[in-house]
Order: C-alpha cells, then sequence, then structure tokens
C-alpha cells in the first residue's frame, strides 16, 4: 500500500491518538482531536480511512529498546526466550535479555514493561478510532471495513498479550471521563474473558474486510483473509480444533495465497507482499526516512569481535541456536535461508562467509557470535534504502500462508483427517526439498512448524502451546538448549511498575 505505515500528512494527526502516559491507567488518559474534527471523521471516508492508518504507524512509533510492539522486544520474547536462540551480543550486553534468555526474569524486567506500554499505546489508538468510527455516517460497507480493520488490529494486539502475560486488563472502549480511575480497567480479566474478545473482534473483521490482492493499493491493509488466518490460530490455542480446521479452509479454499515457489526469497525486499504473505508490516523510504521498524534488522545484524577489522551489520542479538540447526533435516533449503553461520578461520584459504548480496563477513577470528538471523537481514547494498541504517525498510512477516497449512494440518490430524494433514505438511517439504511423508505424527507437525517458521518471533508461544498439548514438551525442547524449565514460565512477569501504578490492583503472575 502506497501511504501506509508513512509518517507524512497524517502523522500530526495519529500522534494525538495516545497520550503521554503507558500505564494501562494512564494509557486512558487520551488527547482530543487537533488537527481533524469528528464532523469531519464521521462525514469523510477519507479522513477515517487515516485515522485507522494511525493505527497501523504504531509499529513504527516504538524504540528497539524502549516501548515497542512487534520489533525488537517482541523479538526478545519471542526468538530469544525460547530454544531457538540465544541472547548473542557480547556476554554482558543488555542484562534484561539476558534474564530473559536465562528464563530468570522477574517484575523488574525492562522488556516486558516496554512490551506492555508499546500494546496498551496500540490498544489505546485502536480504541480511539473506533469511538469515532462507531458514529460514521458515510456508506455502511466503507465503515464496516473500517471497523474490521481497528478491530483485527486490536485484536492481534490483545492476542499478543494474552500470549505472553495471561490475562490482562481489558479496555475494550475508551473509557468516559469518570471511569479513567474505575478498577475495571486496573484488574485483570481472565484469559478466557481476552481470548473471547479476541475471538469476537476477528470474527467481526472477517465478516466485513474485503479480499485484498497482493497487487493491490491497499495490500498491507487487514484483509478478510488475514482475519481468518489469524482466527484460526487463535482457535489453535484453544484447541478448538473445529474451528481452527474450519477457518484455515477458509483462507485455503479462497485461492487467495499460495506458497513462494522459493523459499530462499521469501525474506528479502524483492518478495515483500507476495502471493504466500497473509499480512505483514509494512516499510518504506519517506522523506523523514523514518518509516520502518527501529532498529529491527540492526539489532539482529552481524557483530564485529575478536580481530575485528570490518563495518558489521548491527549489535549481534538474538543468534539461532544450537538446538535449531540440529533439528533442520540434511538438505532443507529452509537452514540456510534462516541461519547466518560464521564459518571458521582456515588461514590464507579463509574466504569468509559471503551474503547472497555479495557482502562479505570475516572468518570467526573477527565475529563476536557464530550464528545470525538471516530471516531478519536486509542488504544495504542490493536493496533500496534512503541511509537511515537505524530504520532499513525491512518489511516483517506477522503470518503467512505456510503456516495456514500448519494450522490446518494440526486441526485436521487432532479432527481424524490424517490424510488432509499428510498433503498440507508434503507441499512445505517438497518446497524444502526434503523427502514427503506419510500421516503425520503430532510431533512431525510439530517439527515441521519449527523449521518452517524458525526465527519469526513465534516459538517461546508456540512451544508452550504445545506443552498445553502434551505436557513435557517444553521442558525436554529447553533442556536441549540448555535452559531449564518450569511451568510458572509459561507466561512472563507482570511489569512492577504497573502493579505500583495500579495501586496494587494489578496482582503479578507466579514468574514476578
Amino acid at each position: 500500500m502506497k501511504s501506509l505505515y508513512k509518517f507524512s500528512t497524517i502523522t500530526a494527526m495519529t500522534a494525538l491518538l495516545v497520550g503521554t502516559g503507558y500505564s494501562c491507567k494512564n494509557s486512558l488518559d487520551v488527547n482530543p482531536q487537533g488537527e481533524i474534527t469528528e464532523a469531519q471523521i464521521i462525514s469523510d471516508p477519507n479522513v477515517a480511512s487515516n485515522l485507522v492508518t494511525g493505527i497501523y504507524n504504531i509499529f513504527f512509533a516504538g524504540d528497539a529498546f524502549g516501548n515497542d510492539v512487534r520489533g525488537f522486544q517482541f523479538t526478545v520474547l519471542g526468538d530469544i526466550a525460547s530454544d531457538d536462540a540465544d541472547k548473542g551480543s557480547t556476554a554482558s550486553d543488555y542484562g534484561d535479555a539476558n534474564t530473559i534468555d536465562q528464563l530468570t526474569a522477574n517484575g523488574n524486567n525492562g522488556v516486558v514493561n516496554n512490551i506492555w506500554k508499546g500494546y496498551y499505546q496500540a490498544i489505546a489508538r485502536a480504541n480511539q478510532a473506533l469511538s469515532q468510527l462507531q458514529n460514521a455516517q458515510f456508506d455502511a460497507t466503507v465503515k464496516n471495513r473500517l471497523i474490521g480493520e481497528a478491530r483485527f488490529l486490536r485484536a492481534m494486539f490483545y492476542f499478543n498479550l494474552v500470549r505472553i502475560f495471561g490475562g490482562v486488563p481489558l479496555l475494550d472502549r475508551v473509557p468516559a471521563a469518570s471511569e479513567a480511575n474505575s478498577p475495571q480497567f486496573q484488574t485483570r480479566a481472565t484469559a478466557e474473558d481476552i481470548y473471547k474478545f479476541v475471538i469476537a473482534d476477528l470474527t467481526f473483521a472477517a465478516e466485513n474486510l474485503p479480499v485484498i490482492a497482493n497487487n493491490s493499493a491497499d495490500v498491507g491493509r487487514a484483509s478478510k483473509g488475514a482475519a481468518q488466518a489469524l482466527l484460526s490460530k487463535v482457535y489453535l490455542y484453544n484447541k478448538d480444533y473445529t474451528n481452527a480446521y474450519a477457518m484455515s479452509d477458509a483462507v485455503i479454499k479462497s485461492n487467495n495465497y499460495s506458497l513462494l515457489a522459493d523459499y530462499t526469497l521469501l525474506f528479502r525486499q524483492v518478495s515483500n507482499n507476495s502471493k504466500e504473505s497473509i499480512f505483514e508490516i509494512q516499510a518504506g523510504q519517506n522523506l523523514a526516512c523514518n518509516a520502518a521498524i527501529d532498529r529491527f534488522t540492526v539489532a539482529q545484524g552481524p557483530r564485529a569481535g575478536g580481530k575485528n577489522g570490518w563495518v558489521d551489520r548491527g549489535y549481534g542479538f538474538n543468534n539461532p541456536s544450537q538446538s535449531l540447526v540440529n533439528e533442520f533435516e540434511a538438505g532443507d533449503v529452509r537452514k540456510n535461508a534462516t541461519i547466518i553461520t560464521i564459518n571458521p578461520s582456515n588461514g590464507a584459504n579463509s574466504v569468509g562467509t559471503v551474503l547472497y548480496d555479495g557482502f562479505r563477513i570475516p572468518t570467526q577470528d573477527s565475529v563476536q557470535n557464530q550464528r545470525y538471523n538471516y530471516k531478519a537481514y536486509y542488504s544495504r547494498q542490493a536493496e533500496p534504502n534512503c541511509g537511515n541504517f537505524d530504520r532499513l525498510p525491512k518489511h516483517v512477516m506477522v503470518i503467512r500462508y505456510a503456516e495456514v497449512l500448519l494450522i490446518h494440518a494440526e486441526a485436521a490430524l487432532q479432527t481424524g483427517q490424517g490424510g488432509i494433514a499428510q498433503s498440507d505438511i508434503n507441499q512445505l517439504r517438497t518446497r524444502a526439498k526434503v523427502p514427503t511423508i506419510g500421516i503425520p505424527t503430532l510431533q512431525q507437525i510439530w517439527h515441521e512448524r519449527r523449521v518452517e517458521l524458525a526465527m519469526e518471533q513465534d516459538r517461546f508461544f508456540d512451544l508452550v502451546r504445545q506443552d498445553a498439548v502434551q505436557p513435557g514438551r517444553a521442558a525436554a525442547a529447553f533442556a536441549a538448549d540448555g535452559k531449564t524449565w518450569n511451568a510458572n514460565r509459561a507466561l512472563f512477569p507482570i511489569p512492577q511498575q504497573q502493579i505500583d501504578l495500579s495501586g496494587g490492583l494489578l496482582k503479578p503472575n507466579p514468574s514476578n
């Protein structure tokens, strides 16, 4: 989409959607509209659409080491906390990420607080937009589409929050001034209630959002397929395999998506908004050179160390683990498309590691870590950018067709349709150039999930989900990565700062 995420003429307007406070209480203190009037919003669909665009722009409003929704702070929780990755960088760098990597974080951890604040900023934007859109007087189809976009995004925010923290305060609207200090918005709803809310939002979105082609001017906005795909994932987390199958089946049978033939191209700029993409966070180039997630690529880029002597590409965080390396089968093309492996020194015959764009990383004696996330790499020489390397215009995939096939396969197997599960899994394996299999076991499907979606910021949450299906799975997986697991770590600690701001109404998790 040409105008989405651009921080252009709508920036001033969208900046007014959220107050400067970040606690659950203070996130309700939303400033009034300054650049536009309510009359314009409810009468002009173009103005209303810009209001909704302000919700998407929250992805750019964050900081790699501050308030965040889907950037590096989320990467710490989704990847580094899991068995797929280790913190990386130097041993002393970023202690908060280290305690999360070691599964020992408490409520004073800065990462969980940054995530909490970022997500409640995002929810405040969605609720502000919805409070205005409900009074819209233009075409009902357009009105419901815009409401559907806002509800899709709000559902995605709450889905991540419930996976991270469990039950959280449920802000389903912009409270009236008299409600600003209400305990209703300071206490935790149950996880079950959050999931019901997410399902309701996504159901409305699926019923009211349009199909959006990947070459459409609206690409990047929430679509019918995106709502159905995310809803199928939510149902999978709730072990509602019948509905997970139905929703993923609807996406598959829409014929609007398919696998990109070459997996190695999937995370390069040339494949932005490909036929496999169902919802991805957009990025681009604007006059301010800031239309991208802050340091998403740089934080995970290869880092100089040892002898140094080269211009490196980042801070060196989020290193793929040896456990992940071991998970790939021989010949699986996904391994080298996922992991940058630093070659050892070989004296005069050393060649280093040459990336797809020709960039050469020296041998291990000049590099800090052994492995890096190839899916986060953005070429400064072969892919367009405007010179701000902290905000390289890297798109971030949120959900893609391959994951829908995996959801479909797991739900099919759990509902006695092994043949369908086999077909789904073998589509992925054929692309990966590994042998096809017969009717898969649940463990084989989970293996396929791991290698297909590795380093896409989802593994920790998926492993916790799998452990709820098969107790003991998480402990074994973490042990293989040298980490000690216990059930109290299934949810991250509630930030102590937020507990304090609530006056103790917000109760901690066992991990606090």
